[in-house]
């Protein structure tokens, strides 16, 4: 079987219906007039392990060169993630976030349905993120470990923290 094939079985097993989340008072939009920038960067500055300490001019260019996605409940915003593309080869998952008292409802997963099955993001030849701790939820979509890492190389810049969880 070809690997897009069994790509297509992973995500077609977990398809989730966007009306069981839409009648409990949730959406997602890519609008980013209704983003809550004090918010994302409140999150990304300060909880997460990949961007704290983030400047928030930094965080604002960012979302500005993105394809933003934001989960909102009932009007306010609980989550985030944005995806950066060249929309013809390429995407690049990150700053993927859900506050902590709507985690465990299943919007991890829509908001990874809804960013891999967006109109633009088609056709593409590579996904790509990079996670500590939520493979088990990548891997529901498809993404594995890189299949040939000695090709990829980096330059990692950490933003100055005062604490040793930023360093890679």
């Amino acid at each position: 079987m070809c690997a897009t094939l069994i790509l297509l079985k992973v995500i077609m097993k977990l398809f989730l219906n966007d009306k069981t989340f839409l009648d409990k008072g949730f959406y997602i939009s890519t609008d980013k007039n209704l983003l809550n920038f004090e918010l994302i960067y409140a999150y990304l500055s300060n909880d997460s392990y990949w961007a704290k300490g983030i400047p928030a001019a930094r965080l604002k260019t960012a979302i500005e060169n993105s394809l933003c996605f934001g989960i909102y409940y009932n009007k306010n915003q609980v989550g985030f993630a944005r995806a950066i593309s060249d929309k013809a080869t390429f995407a690049y998952i990150a700053d993927v976030f859900i506050l902590p008292q709507y985690r465990g409802k299943g919007l991890s997963k829509w908001l990874m349905q809804t960013i891999t099955g967006h109109p633009e993001l088609q056709g593409l030849r590579r996904w790509s993120l990079a996670t500590a701790d939520a493979q088990g939820l990548y891997s529901q979509f498809g993404f594995t470990p890189i299949s040939r890492p000695e090709r990829w190389m980096e330059i990692f810049t950490p933003y100055p923290v005062n604490d040793k969880e930023n360093e890679h």
